[in-house]
């Protein structure tokens, strides 16, 4: 099936960009020696995921609790859950999952930790926990080194937990700094570092620059969207995610509208102008949504279009494109070669 057949708004992933986008990724982290444990929040598809491991990836990283069960179901056993897991219905299931495959998680607090330390009781193994650490994002982690390898003590006394780590995101120079005060006071008190655990797809290409971090969680990468390519990340051309639209009205003069809007786009821009542009020609843009509608500005390089004309155009931000869809179509140029559940999509739990 030729991609023009599908019905539109329709989500297009390009398998063979996806392919190249891996490898180019993972022979990047083989050769530093990085452990690659990609977030599936981006694509939220299993499918995707057992590509990341086959092309070398050690695990997955869930955001969710409902995230990782799905995962789980769909046979990926190592996953690391970078989520304070609080609450008595969250900390059941973190459990169940901990009994069958392979768990870590972080925690910022003793209160969380005592939730995880309760919930690995009686399972048989240990329930390995990262201490999370604020670099400077400030939306979780301890603030300090010392308060950081505190916490990872009072892990380390509780029976049912294993300490494996710090954690953090983004990494950045702020985070080595954290990171090196951090290894030199667990040096002064004896303790053995497992993991140093970074993240994010902005300045992933920097990662040989941040000593003793041991492994990195990307998500977008495997996907690149306009926010990966003006952060100097990707080229567009590099971009494997599409949306597929159509022209539904020619009525204005230097602008269409298209059958998609901030339901099928989102409204994230993070400094783009507009909320996305189309595939083969960057100068037309589009610049503003509604629900359903979209205006697509004319270009440099198309200046008219015909009513139905189908279109694919690349979002601003991939990850949460994915979770505005059902499915998306698996294609390979022009032509439609699969289809897969966006199996995790809305999983907020």
């Amino acid at each position: 099936m030729h991609i023009t057949d599908l019905d539109t708004p329709a989500l297009l992933i390009d398998i063979d960009q996806v392919k190249r986008n891996l490898h180019r990724w993972q022979k990047f982290c083989d050769q530093w020696g990085f452990k690659n444990r990609p977030h599936i929040k981006t694509h939220k598809i299993p499918e995707l995921a057992h590509l990341q491991m086959e092309y070398g990836a050690v695990g997955i990283t869930c955001q969710k609790v409902s995230e990782a069960e799905v995962m789980a179901d769909a046979g990926i056993t190592d996953i690391f859950l970078t989520f304070n897991i609080v609450g008595k219905l969250k900390l059941s299931r973190l459990r169940e999952l901990h009994q069958r495959i392979r768990m870590r998680v972080v925690a910022d607090s003793q209160e969380v930790v005592e939730g995880l330390n309760e919930a690995a009781m009686g399972t048989g193994k240990p329930l390995e926990v990262c201490v999370e650490c604020d670099t400077g994002m400030h939306r979780c982690g301890v603030g300090s080194p010392l308060e950081a390898v505190k916490l990872a003590e009072f892990v380390r006394s509780r029976k049912h937990l294993q300490w494996s780590g710090f954690s953090t995101y983004p990494t950045t120079d702020a985070a080595l700094i954290f990171m090196d005060e951090g290894i030199r006071i667990c040096e002064n008190r004896g303790l053995k570092i497992e993991e140093i655990s970074g993240g994010g797809t902005p300045g992933m290409w920097k990662l040989p620059e941040y000593r003793g971090f041991t492994e990195h969680r990307a998500g977008t990468y495997i996907f690149n969207d306009r926010i990966t390519v003006s952060g100097g990340e990707a080229a567009l051309e590099d971009c494997a995610l599409s949306v597929l639209v159509s022209v539904t009205s020619t009525s204005g003069s230097d602008w269409v509208t298209v059958d998609g809007g901030t339901k099928t786009f989102s409204s994230d821009q993070y400094g783009q102008t507009g909320f996305g542009v189309v595939q083969n020609d960057p100068t037309c843009l589009l610049t503003r949504c509604s629900e359903e509608h979209g205006v697509l500005q004319k270009g440099e390089t198309k200046p008219s279009f015909a009513l139905g004309e189908k279109l694919r155009i690349i979002p601003n931000h991939a990850c949460v494109v994915s979770n505005l869809h059902d499915m998306a179509f698996v294609v390979s140029g022009e032509e439609v070669v699969g289809q897969w559940n966006i199996a995790a999509r809305g999983k907020l739990q």
